[in-house]
């Protein structure tokens, strides 16, 4: 063989690496891509993964305020069965007793035996409860705007989808809070009054992250929440107002002092505790 030969041989071989090296890349790279859109759908699912747990533990977490008031609420009905000398199941009552949900404990109350099974009742002439002969109003004797009222910030996020309904709430709590002179005490049959546009400056404070005109519609939509949250025991009419020497309408939401509220006397008793002097409204509406 001739050195031409042989170098024509040797840069064949070396072709042949050439071309099989390059399939083998090829085939690598076909690898990689593969295990990388792999990887990036793994990534994805578990994103979506940790999304969803999230939002579980969300749930769970309503779910938990849900529960811990509803057995609120059921001490609170327990309580007054056995103040009125109902017999409670004691499979039923024994629960709220660990959990200090009734305001009594074993040895302050009877247990008795019937023919379908034990039951507790409070001894006669007893009052473990200590509740001085006042019954108290339980969580569903209560108008919706009070049990939205009773509840504190986070409970009312989540159980409250509607923003118009949880200002509503805030704002049933301004009556009897620290909130200034957002609620106005009326006369002439009116308990007290709220007028539309210190609803919506207060909702500006409040929020901090709304325009002018957007507190005005949320103070709309705030009073139609306080309306129907109350059962109608609350009233809107339209008021007469001059400002910068124009005139103008403006809602005014009203408590009427017959108003039926659970847990609040009616005005002219003694338990009704006036506020502040000032200016007096009567509750004949606008033109």
């Amino acid at each position: 063989m001739t050195d031409n030969e042989s170098l024509e041989a040797r840069v064949a071989a070396l072709e042949a690496t050439v071309e099989q090296q390059a399939a083998r890349i090829t085939e690598l790279e076909a690898d990689h891509d593969s295990e990388r859109q792999a990887r990036e759908a793994a990534e994805t699912r578990v994103d979506e993964l940790e999304m969803t747990v999230e939002r579980q533990n969300a749930l769970l977490d309503a779910l938990r305020k849900r529960m811990k008031i509803s057995r609120g609420m059921i001490g609170e009905l327990q309580s007054r069965e056995l103040e009125k000398g109902a017999h409670l199941r004691w499979d039923h009552v024994k629960p709220t007793l660990d959990d200090d949900l009734l305001e009594l404990h074993e040895d302050t109350v009877e247990r008795i035996s019937k023919d379908d099974g034990k039951y507790i009742r409070l001894p006669a002439e007893s009052d473990p409860l200590d509740s001085d002969g006042i019954v108290a109003l339980a969580h569903g004797d209560l108008l919706p705007i009070q049990q939205l009222a009773q509840l504190d910030e986070e409970t009312l996020q989540s159980v409250t989808d509607a923003r118009p309904d949880r200002l509503a709430a805030q704002v049933w709590q301004a009556r009897h809070g620290p909130s200034g002179d957002l609620w106005k005490t009326g006369c002439n049959g009116v308990r007290e009054y709220l007028d539309a546009g210190k609803l919506a400056t207060w909702i500006r404070i409040q929020e901090g992250d709304v325009s002018p005109d957007y507190a005005t519609k949320l103070a709309r939509r705030t009073i139609d929440s306080l309306l129907d949250l109350s059962k109608h025991r609350l009233y809107d009419e339209l008021r007469s107002r001059r400002a910068d020497g124009l005139q103008y309408k403006e809602r005014r939401v009203v408590l009427p002092a017959d108003a039926e509220i659970p847990g609040e006397t009616r005005a002219g008793s003694e338990s009704v505790e006036p506020k502040e002097s000032t200016p007096a409204t009567t509750g004949v509406a606008g033109d």
